[in-house]
């Protein structure tokens, strides 16, 4: 079949993020055998035309659109971006009558509430390299779709079973001519590395156990390494590891650290780091194999709010590893997340005097908490009656604990007021 693969972000939140999930998906189609074209609208000066002109030129079979992100989880002036989605899926109807399948974390976390509200008439939710040239060898052979893992489609009301694939080495990875173009250009652009997927934790808050299970699945460190290579060859030197805890396991990370090392490309890489745990030679080994930068997501100086999160981790190894990355010269970016379910101005007050004493070298606060659904936050949301459901979720809802709501923001822009090294 001749399969159009788009991506619709056209949004650069933090970074240049470019579409590597759905470059995997597109490398995993072509491999069973069917002709596909991607187009990554990041790169588009004009998005609208550059859609139509694909199709016209390509008559596309059938056409998938991925979505990365339902909003940008800033309560504040929040940009609903699932309108672009939207947008894309209009464009594509108004030149193609062939069906628009969706994609992409954004439409994992929300499969039903997101296919009917952009218009598509399918979806697979999470992983798609399995999945998706499946649903292809089906409508080719016009068999059925039912029991197909991961798979909505408009109008069938039943939940599909969720099915993640166990072995990721068997999973192409893209060749990095499809990924060059969305970085060209950006100011900062590094290329996305994802080692790993799946999380084990259960944090109260967080949606990436609903797009990756709870079960981890990693690459071999020789498969990262090698496809980290192509890369290198081509002229890039910066990368970012997207793992959300690219320290878990510790004995994974470091083989990964150590494959690094010795393979002698001059890269430098940023990470996630869970707080937990971390040891001296780990950073170490961080540190020999070019990690310039980590992203240290500690998320509150209270005890009883890390416990109230489901954090299993304690504020002096959250200290620990910032001393520890410090000491071998690794920038640390710490990240706080104020006005969750039992905040309060004293736990508050605590957050904000922690992180002032990490001596980090930049902190990113978040006010209000995104409520995400089949998370705890959302259970205490729907307790207090602030959501009745998950089509209330679709546009985007924050909690922040009662009698905090004006304080909370007046107080962390207060304190932003006399330090540069500090967001929102």
């Amino acid at each position: 079949m001749r399969v159009l693969l788009v991506s619709g972000n056209r949004e650069d939140i933090q970074i240049r993020v470019p579409a590597l999930g759905l470059a995997c998906i597109a490398t995993a189609t072509e491999r069973a055998g069917h002709d596909v074209r991607m187009l990554d609208l990041m790169a588009a000066t004009d998005p609208q035309s550059s859609v139509i002109q694909a199709i016209e030129d390509f008559n596309p079979q059938i056409i998938g659109v991925s979505v990365r992100n339902i909003d940008d989880q800033r309560m504040s002036g929040t940009r609903f971006l699932l309108e672009q989605a939207r947008e894309t899926v209009a464009w594509c109807r108004k030149a193609s009558g062939s069906p628009i399948v969706l994609g992409g974390a954004g439409f994992s976390i929300l499969p039903g509430p997101v296919l009917d509200y952009v218009d598509a008439d399918m979806g697979v939710q999470g992983e798609g390299e399995v999945v998706f040239p499946e649903l292809l060898r089906r409508l080719e052979a016009g068999v059925s779709l039912n029991e197909l893992p991961n798979f909505y489609e408009r109008g069938r009301a039943s939940t599909p079973r969720r099915s993640f694939p166990k072995d990721l080495d068997a999973l192409p990875l893209p060749d990095p001519s499809l990924l060059a173009a969305a970085l060209a250009g950006a100011h900062d652009a590094p290329v996305p590395v994802q080692t790993r997927r799946g999380c084990p934790l259960s944090c109260s808050y967080c949606s990436t156990p609903t797009i990756e299970g709870k079960s981890v699945r990693r690459r071999s460190p020789e498969t990262v390494v090698a496809w980290m290579s192509r890369w290198v060859e081509e002229g890039f030197r910066d990368f970012y590891f997207v793992d959300n805890t690219f320290n878990l396991p510790p004995s994974y990370s470091a083989s990964l650290c150590s494959k690094i090392a010795a393979s002698g490309m001059d890269i430098s890489w940023r990470c996630i780091l869970f707080p937990g745990g971390i040891d001296g030679r780990l950073i170490e080994m961080l540190a020999q194999a070019g990690c310039k930068e980590v992203s240290l997501g500690f998320e509150s100086g209270s005890t009883r709010m890390l416990n109230g999160m489901k954090k299993s981790y304690t504020l002096q190894e959250v200290r620990n590893a910032a001393d520890l990355l410090r000491r071998n010269h690794i920038r640390a970016m710490g990240f706080l997340l104020l006005g969750g379910p039992g905040e309060t101005r004293e736990s508050v007050r605590e957050s904000l005097a922690f992180a002032e004493s990490l001596d980090l070298d930049s902190l990113k606060i978040t006010i209000g908490v995104r409520i995400y659904p089949h998370t705890e936050v959302a259970l205490q949301a729907a307790r207090e009656g602030l959501i009745t459901g998950e089509q209330d979720l679709l546009f985007p809802r924050f909690y922040v604990a009662k009698g905090l709501e004006n304080w909370l923001q007046e107080t962390v822009l207060n304190c932003l007021s006399n330090k540069d090294n500090w967001t929102v």
